[in-house]
């Protein structure tokens, strides 16, 4: 059995993963009492951690499965338009989860058809992940997880996780080289510009500015910290940016593919533009936190960024979206104009 694990691990290594290891199921044990622990500090956020339980008894659900896989790939080495940058994330921009003009999703298909053909059986979700990444990460000693609760390897947090889990008893734990975070250091939680990190390892989803700009945030008039969101349409980066640890951590090496083609397509005024079709059919798959029957909420992200930034510029743009199609889009625009006195 160790052989097998080194053999998967090895060919992992091979096809560009930064590094592989492998986990017995019983090794997340602790992750039901961290959950607990994370609820306990912010109990209105119950809700959302609510669905994060799926992960504490697996087996329930896949009792075949024994193991976990979990890859490390480094996405910190691909050129951000720069217009881009502090508008949408960074791990949005360069998502490869399920970007089929990626090598890495194709070698992700191609490791889980490898471990197939050695007899295993292998099964992975290629969006949120049939496992706790993070977590099981940590327990394989790939790396750490620091205060802002990114995973960190010697590459910094700029690296996407994935795993699979197997139904053979496999094990490839490796001993972390780097250092925890320095004792006095809170840089992200006083960056966090919605307070969604009022402490060390802990993160309120409902504050958190990406949480919101995504899969949240659905009636922005009203939201709470819609100041708070600046600049952001989709995405925030502001605790991975400013963490010591991720200091010349990223190099634009690469082109990501498409991405210069989309992003000339991308701008404030642009969005506010674009046709429902250019959103379904081309934001939505490469953005896809934000589902099809909501890609409105492109257009309300924008609005919102252009009164937390007013220029002069934005007025004709904000005064057309007055006449959007959708009704959600229109009364963030009339809102924007009476906030804006605008009229």
């Amino acid at each position: 059995m160790a052989l097998l694990a080194e053999q998967i691990k090895s060919v992992a290594l091979e096809m560009g993963y930064e590094k592989c290891g492998i986990i017995k199921i019983s090794q997340l044990d602790g992750y039901e009492e961290k959950l607990n622990e994370r609820i306990d500090r912010i109990p209105e956020a119950k809700g959302f951690y609510q669905s994060m339980y799926r992960f504490t008894h697996l087996q329930d659900t896949y009792p075949w499965a024994k193991s976990i896989v979990i890859c490390v790939r480094r996405y910190g080495k691909y050129h951000i338009p720069e217009h881009l940058n502090g508008m949408i994330g960074k791990s949005y921009l360069v998502d490869v989860r399920k970007d089929e003009n990626s090598k890495e999703l194709q070698d992700s298909l191609k490791l889980e058809k490898y471990m197939q053909g050695l007899g295993i059986r292998a099964e992975n979700e290629r969006g949120f992940s049939l496992a706790p990444v993070r977590f099981a990460a940590m327990k394989a000693g790939l790396g750490v997880i620091r205060k802002n609760n990114f995973f960190y390897t010697e590459n910094g947090s700029w690296v996407h996780l994935e795993s699979w889990l197997i139904d053979k008893e496999l094990e490839s734990i490796e001993v972390p080289k780097i250092k925890a975070c320095p004792e006095n250091c809170g840089l992200c939680i006083k960056a966090c510009p919605s307070a969604s990190l009022s402490e060390p390892y802990t993160m309120n989803p409902i504050a958190c500015v990406s949480c919101v700009t995504t899969f949240m945030g659905r009636d922005m008039i009203n939201e709470k910290y819609r100041e708070q969101i600046g600049n952001w349409v989709y995405g925030c980066d502001v605790c991975q940016d400013v963490c010591p640890m991720n200091k010349n951590r990223w190099e634009e090496i690469e082109e990501f593919p498409n991405l210069q083609e989309l992003s000339e397509h991308i701008s404030l005024e642009k969005i506010l533009k674009m046709d429902y079709s250019f959103l379904e059919e081309v934001m939505q798959p490469k953005f896809w936190y934000i589902d099809k029957s909501s890609v409105w909420k492109w257009k309300v992200n924008a609005i919102n960024v252009m009164v937390n930034n007013y220029k002069e510029q934005y007025r004709e743009h904000i005064m057309y979206s007055c006449n959007d199609s959708n009704s959600k889009v229109r009364e963030m625009a009339e809102w924007a104009i009476k906030k804006l006195n605008l009229q």
